[in-house]
């Protein structure tokens, strides 16, 4: 649903689907063979795919990196509670969070936790800074729980279209 309550749903097309299943996958698919995939010519599959950018379905396209190759090899899921829940305080958690590049995911949560963050790191004592030097130096967090990832049985990108 939309924030209108539309079904986004009705709003795509089959193809259009099919478009975004495949840039999913690759997206440096040539449109040609996407085209050839979803039973278009190249042309009308380009001004899919530019429509679909323009209304918002694609944010961007980007390259996925392999963490463990670059020696980014330890994912923890933090949960975090704050003292207070005051707008001020809320946002300037939150912006702080944005600046962390290890922070690669962060979401607000019902429950006992107010956040729940994905941080990536090379090791445990490179969580262990972050969190002694970051993390928990921050005014509003009273509580942080890490759960450390052993093994990584699906990580994906794609949406279920």
């Amino acid at each position: 649903m939309t924030d209108s309550g539309k079904n986004i749903s009705a709003e795509l097309s089959i193809t259009d689907r099919e478009i975004l299943k495949l840039l999913q996958v690759d997206a440096d698919m040539p449109v040609a063979e996407i085209a050839a995939r979803v039973g278009l010519s190249a042309s009308p599959c380009w001004r899919r795919i530019a429509r679909l950018q323009k209304d918002g379905y694609i944010e961007r396209k980007v390259a996925v990196l392999n963490g463990k190759r670059l020696g980014l090899g330890l994912v923890v899921f933090a949960n975090v509670k704050l003292a207070k829940h005051q707008s001020s305080l809320l946002r300037e958690f939150e912006q702080a969070i944005v600046a962390y590049p290890e922070v690669t995911e962060c979401y607000t949560m019902t429950g006992n936790m107010d956040y729940l963050l994905r941080i990536v790191t090379a090791d445990i004592q490179s969580y262990e800074k972050f969190l002694r030097e970051h993390l928990s130096q921050m005014p509003a967090v009273v509580e942080v729980h890490s759960s450390i990832a052993i093994t990584e049985i699906k990580y994906s990108t794609q949406l279920p279209l």
